[in-house]
């Protein structure tokens, strides 16, 4: 067994155990833990590919980001796991109805995977003697430039949309006007107490 092969299959098997332990771990930390382990997995699967631009974004996005943010998250909110997976136990037969439809279906379409005719010149690089990261930079910026743009419009649509419809403006909150702020009088905004001394307030 050569050295690809074996990086392959430890980074492969890694993924898929990571992915397993993830759904399995009865410690909601440990699961994010093991999904670290997937998404670094991964990573590593994405180098023996050649793609390590996308490795690369992977532990920066996925690890650096995402997966921290769940762990704050899981261990920061106070949730009561034993309740949830009592709910959780009502549909578990439906899960597993679900999940076995899934595992058919993927069965199915690996058994009749092939490449279609000309897939080697689709995928390769726009410039022969282009790296990885170069390649995809002209492939985003040049050739995909408006799809890119248009993606990235979508994504800031959706963002403003969440933060629109989770907005709920309570009452007991006092909040700034900044409109009364700016109309305010400056001769009936403060007032001038002569104190005697002796006296106080």
């Amino acid at each position: 067994m050569s050295v690809f092969a074996f990086t392959f299959y430890l980074f492969a098997i890694s993924t898929v155990v990571g992915g397993l332990f993830t759904v399995v771990s009865r410690n909601p930390v440990h699961s994010v833990l093991w999904l670290i382990l997937a998404f670094l997995s991964a990573a590593g699967l994405f180098v023996t590919l050649g793609a390590e631009f996308v490795a690369m974004l992977l532990i920066i996005v996925y690890v650096g980001a995402v997966a921290v943010l769940f762990l704050f998250v899981v261990m920061m909110l106070d949730v009561d796991f034993a309740e949830l997976k009592a709910e959780m136990a009502k549909y578990m037969p439906l899960a597993l109805l679900i999940g076995i439809v899934i595992i058919m279906q993927l069965i199915m379409a690996v058994g009749v995977w092939d490449f279609s005719d000309g897939v080697a010149g689709r995928v390769a690089a726009p410039q022969g003697d282009a790296d990885n990261t170069a390649a995809l930079g002209l492939l985003i910026y040049d050739k995909y430039i408006m799809l890119f743009q248009l993606a990235g419009l979508i994504l800031l649509v959706a963002m403003i949309g969440a933060i629109v419809l989770t907005l709920r403006h309570r009452v007991d909150i006092k909040r700034q006007n900044v409109i009364a702020q700016m109309h305010r009088d400056p001769a009936k905004a403060m007032e001038l107490i002569d104190v005697k001394p002796g006296q106080g307030l």
